[in-house]
């Protein structure tokens, strides 16, 4: 009998969508809120102080279309 193990992953995904239509794209003070949000909200996924500072790899932006978006992913 062959040994083996197995495992589920449960991954959750946390989006901030913010609007950039074009000619005029997103506005700083926009990304700057929603950045804001986004590095708050991983703090309290990871059970941070406010205060601590968050790696600076954990937080991704992406640009699609006719938005820019702020994302990071936890696993459980």
């Amino acid at each position: 009998m062959a040994d083996y193990t197995f495992e589920t992953v449960t991954t959750s995904v946390y989006r901030w969508i913010i609007p950039a239509p074009e000619p005029w794209g997103a506005a700083a003070e926009e990304i700057s809120k929603a950045w804001a949000v986004a590095a708050d909200a991983y703090r309290e996924t990871h059970d941070l102080a406010r205060t601590e500072p968050i790696p600076g790899d954990v937080l991704r932006f992406h640009v699609r279309d006719d938005a820019i978006v702020i994302e990071f992913t936890t696993e459980e």
